[in-house]
């Protein structure tokens, strides 16, 4: 599907969208009536089965539930994170990366505590489509992926790459296979809950849901990218500390 996208990319034409604010050049759609149809079947999947499953998560577990299981599945990303800082030659924040892992998942009991951002040692994220993005990779065009939704070529790329080299999946033994399901289940859940506020105020004030999605998330992942370049470990760090990197 990727190579097909790709390969008429270079004659494909602007559509007019009346959300888009005239970023289309950033978002580039030349498969934007397959991309529709893919988009169409995504969201009556998120009406009819994640949406009402994440607004009773919302509505009925505990805000400090809620907050240990978003800090236990995001402690488990951590090695893949990991993993993307030292890809990105971004080496201090690889071992602050690591720092965190080592705390939470020991103090912080298995990650359900993020005791490491208390002890002056911040999250980030980082992914192989950020790391295609550091040395250089552009967006590529505009893809709807079943089940995961709005993203670009060079992102689809580097979520498979993820799946695949994620460290936890070198991790021998059935316990840790139950985990990781686990953690995908709770981190699809937690992770709607988060953004529900949001994307019902855009699907009820927006003329084109589709089109403004795609917008947001090119931006959102160009700004990704920039962060990744920039190599901040923290907001306060300034530029001559970071030693932003131009790939």
């Amino acid at each position: 599907m990727l190579a097909a996208i790709l390969s008429f990319a270079p004659g494909a034409h602007a559509a007019s969208n009346p959300d888009d604010g005239g970023k289309y050049e950033a978002t580039k759609d030349p498969a934007e009536p397959a991309n529709r149809v893919v988009f169409a079947g995504n969201q009556f999947l998120d009406r009819n089965a994640v949406k009402p499953v994440a607004r009773g998560y919302e509505r009925y577990v505990p805000g400090r539930v809620r907050r240990c299981i978003h800090n236990f599945t995001d402690n488990l990303g951590q090695p893949g994170v990991t993993v993307n800082d030292v890809l990105q030659g971004n080496f201090s924040r690889a071992w602050n990366t690591t720092e965190r892992f080592a705390i939470n998942t020991t103090i912080g009991g298995v990650g359900l505590f993020d005791v490491a951002t208390d002890w002056d040692r911040p999250g980030h994220g980082a992914d192989f489509g950020q790391t295609l993005g550091v040395w250089g990779i552009g967006q590529g065009p505009a893809v709807q992926l079943p089940l995961f939704g709005s993203t670009n070529a060079r992102d689809s790329v580097g979520s498979v790459v993820g799946l695949v080299t994620n460290p936890v999946n070198f991790v021998p033994g059935g316990a840790v296979a139950t985990v990781g399901m686990v953690d995908g289940g709770l981190g699809v859940v937690d992770g709607r809950a988060e953004v529900l506020a949001a994307t019902d105020t855009l699907e009820a004030t927006t003329v084109d849901y589709y089109a403004t999605l795609r917008s947001v998330q090119a931006q959102r992942r160009a700004a990704f990218v920039a962060e990744g370049k920039a190599g901040l470990v923290s907001d306060h760090e300034s530029s001559a500390e970071a030693q932003p990197k131009s790939p």
